[in-house]
């Protein structure tokens, strides 16, 4: 039996949501360096990793046997324009793309769960491991919006300290 556990598939949706009420919109575009990503580009990534995914598993599902594609995240970030986008509007696609492929997962067997690839790394990956995968990846990325949120408390911290 496989041990992907949908709804905690599902629960991504609520963990970066949680993780981003009560920001302000300048909040959730701020970053710590030119270089760095803010909450929204993080959230954005991710959006597009589910994208990635979500062909990656329906490539496997189907036998092609042609590698699985990567991505360059960083030029997907800042190719799109993504700190320009809505956080509603990120998360709106990420919680219905979570919903269409929750539906595919459902449909699934064993079999189909055990069903293989050839990841961008040479690596045979079933589609179980490109799940769960990405399942780690995005509490990975909860991490990293965590201390996106630190910096900004320092920083809004340091503000407030008067200079002498």
């Amino acid at each position: 039996m496989s041990t992907i556990h949908i709804p905690d598939y599902l629960d991504t949706y609520r963990v970066l949501e949680q993780a981003t009420t009560d920001l302000s919109p300048e909040e959730l575009k701020w970053k710590a360096s030119p270089e760095s990503w803010s909450i929204t580009e993080v959230l954005a990534h991710l959006a597009d990793h589910n994208f990635v995914v979500s062909f990656r598993i329906r490539d496997v599902l189907a036998g092609t046997t042609a590698q699985l594609p990567a991505f360059d995240q960083d030029a997907w970030v800042y190719g799109q324009k993504a700190n320009e986008s809505r956080i509603e509007d990120i998360l709106g696609v990420y919680q219905a793309l979570l919903q269409y492929n929750s539906l595919l997962f459902e449909r699934l067997t064993d079999s189909d769960w055990k069903k293989t690839g050839v990841n961008f790394k040479g690596e045979t990956v079933t589609a179980e491991a490109i799940v769960s995968g990405f399942i780690r990846h995005v509490h990975h990325h909860l991490g990293q919006i965590n201390r996106i949120k630190e910096a900004l408390a320092a920083r809004s911290t340091q503000d407030e300290v008067p200079q002498v």
